[in-house]
């Protein structure tokens, strides 16, 4: 064997050693890569199980619902704590769940704005608007805000291209730094509406909680007696200008033990006899829920999978209508 000279033993070292450095990176990197790997592995396969585990949760509570309606067809009062209260799910592998059943109609459906119906052609509905801009000014947003945001609302869902008083058509978002047009239909889901003309991160978080997007046009189908004195606002925006958040709570700390049994009882109460409503809002409030929210969280070791459910209820068997999977 030749002799390495040694004035050449100190570049041989030196190769040797980039060489065992190259090596160990190329090998470090590949183990980070296969750790990786089998992370989102894991990672999948518990988010499938989650899901699964979510959908025969949700099967459950449909039935629950059902059961509830079965019960009482004509009227669903808030007896037993349903409305709101989180129940809890034991499931095999050690995995858990919890699913929070809600009355689905008490809220502000963002599609009563405009009415008909998106196959045939949707239009300005000013009952639904006025109750919109109510809500908004029962949070503490301003008039002018309100008003403005509520006309986009109404042009964003109506057929037509020609911007309502104060609203907006695709020639104000054309004109934004990112261009976009108006849907021209019902609003998916309540998160549409951060896209209006005039809202903004603060209104949005705060009128947020109080939305929803049911897929019809109808003004928002109010049960009176599974709404809470927490939801006042909701009562209140029924008569814009009429009756305020306290005088809406007060009617409500004063429903009789069972719940009203007609609408007309509802009515002829001392507060709510004076307002002059038109004939649609008087139609308005319900007796028996014909939506329902679901809010269901799985965890499978150390993987969340959240799912928000809308069903409808209005037939029975149930159905759902909707979902959105994420926080």
């Amino acid at each position: 064997m030749k002799r390495v000279p040694d004035r050449e033993k100190g570049a041989a070292l030196l190769a040797v050693l980039l060489l065992v450095a190259v090596t160990g990176a190329i090998a470090a990197a590949a183990m980070e890569g296969l750790r990786l790997s089998r992370a989102a592995s894991a990672n999948a396969t518990a988010l499938d199980q989650g899901r699964a585990y979510a959908d025969g949760v949700e099967q459950l509570a449909i039935l629950a619902i059902d059961d509830l309606l079965a019960a009482n067809p004509e009227r669903t009062p808030a007896d037993g704590g349903w409305n709101g209260a989180v129940r809890h799910v034991a499931l095999p592998g050690g995995a858990a769940a919890e699913v929070r059943v809600s009355d689905g109609g008490n809220c502000f459906n963002v599609n009563s704005v405009a009415e008909g119906d998106a196959g045939t052609g949707l239009v300005r509905r000013p009952s639904g608007l006025l109750q919109f801009v109510g809500l908004m000014i029962a949070l503490d947003v301003p008039e002018a805000d309100a008003r403005r945001i509520a006309e986009a609302a109404a042009d964003w869902v109506d057929s037509d291209s020609l911007p309502g008083p104060g609203g907006a058509e695709d020639e104000t978002y054309l004109a934004a730094a990112a261009p976009y047009r108006t849907g021209n239909t019902l609003f998916a889901d309540p998160g549409e509406t951060r896209a209006l003309a005039g809202m903004n991160a603060e209104i949005y978080r705060r009128v947020r909680p109080w939305l929803c997007a049911l897929p019809v046009s109808d003004l928002s189908p109010i049960n009176i007696n599974t709404l809470s004195a927490g939801q006042a606002p909701l009562l209140a925006m029924l008569a814009p200008g009429q009756i305020d958040v306290e005088r809406a709570r007060r009617v409500l700390a004063a429903r009789p033990a069972g719940g009203w049994s007609n609408q007309i009882e509802f009515w002829r109460t001392e507060a709510m006899s004076e307002l002059n409503v038109p004939l649609d809002v008087q139609l308005q409030p319900q007796l028996r829920t014909g939506w329902f929210a679901l809010d269901v969280r799985v965890a499978v070791g150390e993987s969340r999978f959240e799912e928000a459910v809308l069903v409808d209820a209005r037939l029975q068997p149930s159905r759902v209508v909707a979902r959105r999977w994420g926080g």
